[in-house]
């Protein structure tokens, strides 16, 4: 397919009561933050057009343009290599250059977050050093709020911190769901030297997405509950996406004898493999009989779920 038909969908929106309440308190507690740390999935980091709260977002574009702004690029292992931008090409060890504005910097990881914690606690100290902090000028403990979209790591950026430099657990709960996070939390100490504070925050999308699509690659991250948009839709849209690309680990794992632009034969495909099945019970002239039958509303969830481990190759959606 040269183009994806999303059957005349509205524009998709996700925005429930505690984002518009911890937007609020977001634009609260940037008038303590030093530095702002936003934590974003390398799988959608091309355009950079999906991410709020990074200059784009009116609410906050002030204040981000002067607070130091590092940009943690998670999953790295799970995006595609050859379609990362070009400075970020280094591998699983991540990179660390510039990005975007004066005291800017970016980072990015694979499937651990200990090589790029490591480099957190400095990077801040340095930048937040090299800006002016006005009414936090004679303090001597640093405030850092930590942005992104909903389920992107940025609660285990936290946790790995506090286990790095205090040899403490977990902080604040995560999970494979968006929206475990609803509100602004307390500080969270970090490290000791130096006195280093996190605040976790929800994760918050737009009012209002700019299209169909961007939803539809936002939930196929995990960003936007999968009901929401439609599970049906969503593995339709990824095998368009992935066949686009020319990625056909699909056709060896689910043991298809070609690539297919169809979803229908790769979900019967994805359920004969995984043994998703259903017992459906069926009226005849001679009584109820239970019939067994594929499931593929099961099966469009297997292949979502495959997709979101890396199962099906490493992708890029942008």
């Amino acid at each position: 397919r040269e183009r994806f038909d999303f059957g005349g969908r509205d524009v998709a929106s996700w925005f429930p009561g505690h984002m518009a309440k911890g937007l609020r308190q977001m634009r609260a507690s940037l008038r303590r933050a030093d530095c702002l740390i936003e934590v974003h999935d390398a799988r959608i980091s091309s355009s950079g057009a999906h991410i709020p709260l990074s200059g784009r977002n009116p609410v906050l574009q002030e204040v981000l343009g002067i607070r130091p702004h590092v940009l943690v690029l998670n999953k790295m292992d799970l995006a595609d290599p050859l379609r990362q931008p070009v400075s970020t090409r280094a591998g699983r060890s991540g990179w660390l250059g510039a990005c975007g504005p004066p005291c800017q910097q970016c980072l990015s990881t694979s499937d651990t977050l200990l090589h790029v914690s490591l480099q957190i606690v400095p990077l801040v100290a340095k930048l937040v050093s090299n800006s002016p902090r006005y009414h936090r000028a004679e303090s001597n403990e640093y405030n850092i709020l930590v942005i992104g979209v909903p389920n992107v790591g940025k609660s285990s950026l936290i946790n790995s911190l506090r286990r790095l430099h205090l040899k403490k657990g977990k902080a604040t709960a995560v999970g494979g769901e968006p929206g475990i996070t609803k509100a602004v939390l307390t500080r969270i100490q970090v490290c000791e030297k130096p006195l280093m504070y996190l605040v976790d925050t929800p994760g918050v999308l737009p009012p209002k997405l700019w299209d169909v699509e961007t939803g539809v690659k936002l939930a196929l991250c995990g960003a936007i509950r999968d009901h929401l948009v439609g599970e049906d839709i969503m593995a339709d849209y990824l095998l368009y996406a992935l066949n686009k690309r020319q990625q056909f680990g699909y056709v060896q794992r689910y043991g298809l004898a070609e690539a297919c632009d169809n979803i229908e034969p790769v979900l019967r495909c994805v359920a004969l493999a995984q043994g998703r099945t259903q017992k459906v019970k069926v009226l005849t002239g001679t009584g109820n009989v239970n019939v067994m039958m594929l499931n593929y509303p099961a099966a469009a969830y297997e292949f979502l779920r495959d997709f979101r481990a890396g199962r099906l190759g490493r992708v890029t959606l942008d």
